[in-house]
Protein backbone atom coordinates (compact mmCIF):
# COMPACT_ATOMS: atom_id res chain seq x y z
CA UNK A 1 0.00 0.00 0.00
CA UNK A 2 1.72 2.92 -0.93
CA UNK A 3 -0.71 5.74 1.15
CA UNK A 4 2.64 7.53 2.33
CA UNK A 5 4.40 8.00 -1.01
CA UNK A 6 0.58 9.31 -2.35
CA UNK A 7 0.64 11.96 0.79
CA UNK A 8 4.26 12.78 -0.32
CA UNK A 9 2.77 13.33 -3.57
CA UNK A 10 0.31 15.35 -2.68
CA UNK A 11 2.38 17.56 -0.34
CA UNK A 12 4.60 18.12 -3.68
CA UNK A 13 0.98 19.20 -5.41
CA UNK A 14 0.21 21.74 -2.47
CA UNK A 15 3.91 23.84 -2.71
CA UNK A 16 3.37 23.32 -6.75
CA UNK A 17 -0.21 25.04 -6.66
CA UNK A 18 1.61 28.33 -4.88
CA UNK A 19 2.22 31.51 -6.86
CA UNK A 20 2.74 35.25 -5.75
CA UNK A 21 4.05 38.71 -7.56
CA UNK A 22 7.84 39.18 -8.19
CA UNK A 23 9.10 41.37 -5.93
CA UNK A 24 11.82 43.41 -6.87
CA UNK A 25 15.41 42.17 -5.78
CA UNK A 26 16.00 44.39 -3.00
CA UNK A 27 13.08 44.68 -1.11
CA UNK A 28 13.07 40.50 -1.23
CA UNK A 29 16.57 39.92 -0.03
CA UNK A 30 15.56 42.36 3.02
CA UNK A 31 12.35 40.86 3.72
CA UNK A 32 12.53 37.00 2.80
CA UNK A 33 13.50 36.24 6.49
CA UNK A 34 11.06 39.05 8.22
CA UNK A 35 8.77 36.14 8.90
CA UNK A 36 7.95 32.16 8.07
CA UNK A 37 5.18 34.08 5.73
CA UNK A 38 7.28 35.91 4.19
CA UNK A 39 9.54 33.47 3.46
CA UNK A 40 6.30 31.51 1.86
CA UNK A 41 6.02 34.65 -0.37
CA UNK A 42 9.64 34.58 -1.14
CA UNK A 43 9.75 30.97 -2.21
CA UNK A 44 6.21 31.17 -4.34
CA UNK A 45 7.74 34.20 -5.99
CA UNK A 46 10.96 32.21 -7.07
CA UNK A 47 8.28 29.25 -8.27
CA UNK A 48 6.44 31.58 -10.59
CA UNK A 49 9.76 33.28 -11.80
CA UNK A 50 11.11 29.73 -12.36
CA UNK A 51 7.28 28.43 -14.55
CA UNK A 52 6.82 25.77 -11.89
CA UNK A 53 3.21 26.94 -11.36
CA UNK A 54 0.97 29.74 -12.19
CA UNK A 55 -2.15 32.10 -11.55
CA UNK A 56 -5.83 30.22 -11.17
CA UNK A 57 -8.85 30.13 -10.10
CA UNK A 58 -9.18 33.73 -10.97
CA UNK A 59 -7.21 34.60 -8.75
CA UNK A 60 -4.80 37.94 -8.92
CA UNK A 61 -1.29 37.34 -7.77
CA UNK A 62 -2.03 38.91 -4.55
CA UNK A 63 -4.96 36.42 -3.77
CA UNK A 64 -2.55 33.47 -4.96
CA UNK A 65 0.23 34.43 -2.54
CA UNK A 66 -1.84 34.56 0.37
CA UNK A 67 -2.96 31.19 -0.88
CA UNK A 68 0.44 30.05 -0.64
CA UNK A 69 0.77 31.33 2.86
CA UNK A 70 -2.78 29.23 3.50
CA UNK A 71 -1.00 26.47 2.54
CA UNK A 72 1.89 26.71 4.71
CA UNK A 73 -0.38 26.92 7.40
CA UNK A 74 -2.16 23.85 6.98
CA UNK A 75 1.09 21.94 6.42
CA UNK A 76 1.93 22.47 10.33
CA UNK A 77 -1.52 21.65 11.30
CA UNK A 78 -1.33 17.65 11.44
CA UNK A 79 -5.16 17.36 11.52
CA UNK A 80 -6.04 19.18 8.97
CA UNK A 81 -3.81 18.11 6.17
CA UNK A 82 -4.36 14.51 7.13
CA UNK A 83 -8.16 14.77 6.73
CA UNK A 84 -7.46 16.89 3.61
CA UNK A 85 -5.25 14.46 2.21
CA UNK A 86 -6.97 11.38 2.79
CA UNK A 87 -10.34 12.52 1.48
CA UNK A 88 -8.90 14.19 -1.94
CA UNK A 89 -7.16 10.77 -2.78
CA UNK A 90 -10.63 9.06 -2.13
CA UNK A 91 -12.66 11.59 -4.35
CA UNK A 92 -9.70 11.10 -7.48
CA UNK A 93 -9.96 7.52 -7.15
CA UNK A 94 -14.08 6.63 -6.36
CA UNK A 95 -15.07 9.95 -7.79
CA UNK A 96 -13.21 10.88 -10.70
CA UNK A 97 -14.00 13.77 -12.96
CA UNK A 98 -16.12 11.86 -15.97
CA UNK A 99 -19.41 10.72 -16.53
CA UNK A 100 -20.60 7.48 -16.63
CA UNK A 101 -19.81 7.20 -20.43
CA UNK A 102 -16.54 8.23 -19.92
CA UNK A 103 -16.82 11.89 -21.14
CA UNK A 104 -15.26 15.02 -19.02
CA UNK A 105 -17.37 16.11 -16.16
CA UNK A 106 -14.83 18.01 -13.66
CA UNK A 107 -17.39 20.22 -12.21
CA UNK A 108 -19.29 16.88 -10.51
CA UNK A 109 -15.90 16.31 -9.25
CA UNK A 110 -15.47 19.97 -7.83
CA UNK A 111 -19.24 20.30 -6.61
CA UNK A 112 -18.57 16.90 -4.58
CA UNK A 113 -15.31 17.59 -3.25
CA UNK A 114 -16.60 21.49 -2.10
CA UNK A 115 -19.37 19.88 -0.28
CA UNK A 116 -17.20 17.49 1.41
CA UNK A 117 -14.69 20.08 2.48
CA UNK A 118 -17.26 22.10 3.94
CA UNK A 119 -19.08 19.39 5.92
CA UNK A 120 -15.59 18.56 7.58
CA UNK A 121 -15.30 21.89 8.57
CA UNK A 122 -19.05 22.19 9.68
CA UNK A 123 -18.67 18.84 11.45
CA UNK A 124 -15.63 19.44 13.42
CA UNK A 125 -13.45 17.24 11.62
CA UNK A 126 -10.97 19.82 9.90
CA UNK A 127 -10.56 23.13 12.24
CA UNK A 128 -9.56 25.69 9.68
CA UNK A 129 -6.06 27.26 10.60
CA UNK A 130 -5.44 30.53 11.67
CA UNK A 131 -4.96 33.03 8.23
CA UNK A 132 -6.97 30.35 6.21
CA UNK A 133 -10.52 30.31 4.73
CA UNK A 134 -12.80 27.45 3.94
CA UNK A 135 -12.01 28.69 -0.09
CA UNK A 136 -8.20 28.44 0.12
CA UNK A 137 -9.19 24.67 1.88
CA UNK A 138 -10.98 23.80 -1.28
CA UNK A 139 -8.64 25.62 -3.49
CA UNK A 140 -6.23 23.17 -1.62
CA UNK A 141 -8.30 19.94 -1.59
CA UNK A 142 -9.03 20.88 -5.49
CA UNK A 143 -5.53 21.00 -6.28
CA UNK A 144 -4.77 17.58 -4.77
CA UNK A 145 -7.42 15.60 -6.41
CA UNK A 146 -6.23 17.30 -10.09
CA UNK A 147 -2.87 15.73 -9.44
CA UNK A 148 -4.28 12.75 -8.03
CA UNK A 149 -6.91 12.04 -10.83
CA UNK A 150 -4.02 11.28 -13.15
CA UNK A 151 -2.04 8.99 -10.78
CA UNK A 152 -2.20 5.35 -11.19
CA UNK A 153 0.40 4.07 -8.73
CA UNK A 154 -2.37 3.46 -5.76
CA UNK A 155 -2.13 -0.39 -4.75
CA UNK A 156 -5.38 -0.32 -1.93
CA UNK A 157 -8.29 1.93 -3.00
CA UNK A 158 -8.61 4.74 -0.93
CA UNK A 159 -12.33 5.08 -2.27
CA UNK A 160 -13.10 2.52 -0.19
CA UNK A 161 -15.07 4.40 2.36
CA UNK A 162 -16.90 6.26 -0.13
CA UNK A 163 -18.40 2.96 -1.60
CA UNK A 164 -19.20 1.87 1.72
CA UNK A 165 -21.19 4.98 2.34
CA UNK A 166 -22.56 4.67 -1.09
CA UNK A 167 -23.64 0.90 -0.77
CA UNK A 168 -25.63 2.77 2.29
CA UNK A 169 -27.50 4.89 -0.09
CA UNK A 170 -28.16 2.41 -2.67
CA UNK A 171 -29.63 -0.52 0.02
CA UNK A 172 -32.11 2.04 0.74
CA UNK A 173 -33.01 3.58 -2.98
CA UNK A 174 -36.06 1.85 -4.46
CA UNK A 175 -36.90 2.91 -7.53
CA UNK A 176 -34.81 5.88 -7.87
CA UNK A 177 -35.90 7.26 -5.06
CA UNK A 178 -34.36 7.68 -1.52
CA UNK A 179 -35.36 7.12 1.13
CA UNK A 180 -33.02 9.28 3.48
CA UNK A 181 -34.61 8.60 6.87
CA UNK A 182 -33.16 4.60 6.23
CA UNK A 183 -30.20 5.61 4.68
CA UNK A 184 -29.00 8.02 7.48
CA UNK A 185 -30.07 5.38 10.12
CA UNK A 186 -27.74 2.74 8.13
CA UNK A 187 -25.06 5.53 8.00
CA UNK A 188 -25.25 6.02 11.75
CA UNK A 189 -25.34 2.20 12.91
CA UNK A 190 -22.13 1.84 10.48
CA UNK A 191 -20.04 4.81 11.62
CA UNK A 192 -20.83 3.67 15.38
CA UNK A 193 -20.65 -0.19 14.21
CA UNK A 194 -16.56 0.99 13.32
CA UNK A 195 -16.11 3.06 16.40
CA UNK A 196 -17.29 -0.06 18.64
CA UNK A 197 -15.29 -2.36 16.44
CA UNK A 198 -12.22 0.17 16.45
CA UNK A 199 -11.34 0.89 13.17
CA UNK A 200 -12.91 4.39 14.38
CA UNK A 201 -10.49 6.32 15.81
CA UNK A 202 -11.22 9.50 16.87
CA UNK A 203 -9.01 12.84 18.16
CA UNK A 204 -10.69 14.13 21.60
CA UNK A 205 -11.60 17.31 19.57
CA UNK A 206 -13.94 15.20 17.28
CA UNK A 207 -17.20 13.88 18.26
CA UNK A 208 -18.86 10.79 16.55
CA UNK A 209 -21.91 12.57 16.53
CA UNK A 210 -19.82 15.18 14.25
CA UNK A 211 -18.58 12.37 12.42
CA UNK A 212 -21.74 10.64 12.23
CA UNK A 213 -23.13 14.03 10.28
CA UNK A 214 -20.62 13.98 7.97
CA UNK A 215 -20.93 10.89 6.99
CA UNK A 216 -24.96 12.03 6.10
CA UNK A 217 -23.23 14.77 4.58
CA UNK A 218 -20.92 12.99 2.39
CA UNK A 219 -23.30 10.28 1.17
CA UNK A 220 -25.62 13.57 -0.31
CA UNK A 221 -22.88 14.83 -2.07
CA UNK A 222 -22.30 10.85 -3.59
CA UNK A 223 -26.05 11.08 -4.48
CA UNK A 224 -25.40 14.45 -6.02
CA UNK A 225 -22.03 13.29 -8.06
CA UNK A 226 -24.27 10.21 -9.35
CA UNK A 227 -26.91 12.03 -10.93
CA UNK A 228 -24.80 15.00 -12.42
CA UNK A 229 -22.18 11.80 -14.13
CA UNK A 230 -24.98 9.21 -14.90
CA UNK A 231 -23.51 6.63 -12.50
CA UNK A 232 -25.59 4.04 -10.79
CA UNK A 233 -22.50 3.01 -8.28
CA UNK A 234 -19.28 4.65 -7.45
Amino acid sequence: MRISRFARAGVCSAVAAITAAAVAPGIQAQSCTSSPDAAVRCFVGNAVRAKLTSLRYGMTMTQFKAYGVAVSKVMQTQQAYLVLFGISSAVADAMPPTNADGSPNAAAQQTALNSIVHSEIANGLVAVPAEVSEQQLEWLSLDLVTSMNSMPEIMLSPGTLLRITDSNVVAATTGGVVNWTLADANLVSMVNSLSTAGLLKLPPSVALSGVEAFTQDLARAIYTYKAATGRATL
